[in-house]
């Protein structure tokens, strides 16, 4: 009995990723402007293109996911004229993004995904900081990766290239003066 109640489960699990990954992602462009979601389409696909899927659909599946994501971001921006409020929307909506995404893509896929929405900027100040600070010790390492990825989870939700920017100036900051303090000049 608890065999096939195991196989059960097991089969009912399966069908269940068949039914998520063969379900149609919907491209959320009704009632846009047609110039603007050929800008969010072509800003996207450079982004999953860099991904080099083979699978037609999942590639449109991500794709779409990637886009509904900025008319998201766009349609927030344009409701609430509150920062707070804005932020609070933007925050109750961030993880569902992510989790998206984890339905066709791998994690490394998922941050790639990410850093294209955000230029790329981890790995350049990442590799700028290590090339200005050559004796950082693997947890200083750590510490600064771990702050420019949280400054990335909060540029993704940024609504324009300038604010992205300001969230990773923020924490540039941060870890500057967190270097200055620790004795690095």
């Amino acid at each position: 009995m608890k065999k096939t109640y195991k196989l059960f489960i097991a089969v009912l699990m399966i069908c269940m990723t068949i039914q998520a990954e063969a379900q149609e992602v919907k491209l959320d462009s009704a009632g846009r402007p047609h110039d603007y979601v050929q800008t969010i389409l072509t800003r996207s696909s450079k982004i999953v293109d860099a991904l080099d899927m083979k699978d037609k659909d999942v590639r449109a599946n991500v794709l779409n996911i990637v886009c509904n994501r900025y008319f998201l971001i766009n349609d927030i921006e344009q409701k609430y004229t509150d920062e707070t409020a804005r932020q609070a929307e933007l925050y109750k909506r961030h993880f569902a993004f992510a989790a998206d995404l984890a339905n066709y893509l791998t994690d490394n896929q998922i941050t790639a995904v990410k850093d294209g929405m955000t230029y790329g900027v981890v790995e350049r100040t990442y590799g700028a900081y290590l090339e200005k600070y050559p004796t950082l010790k693997d947890n200083e390492k750590r510490r600064i990766r771990t702050w420019l990825e949280e400054a990335r989870e909060l540029a993704i939700d940024a609504g324009s290239a300038k604010a992205k920017h300001a969230w990773f100036g923020k924490y540039k900051g941060r870890i500057n003066n967190w270097l200055s303090k620790r004795g690095y000049k």
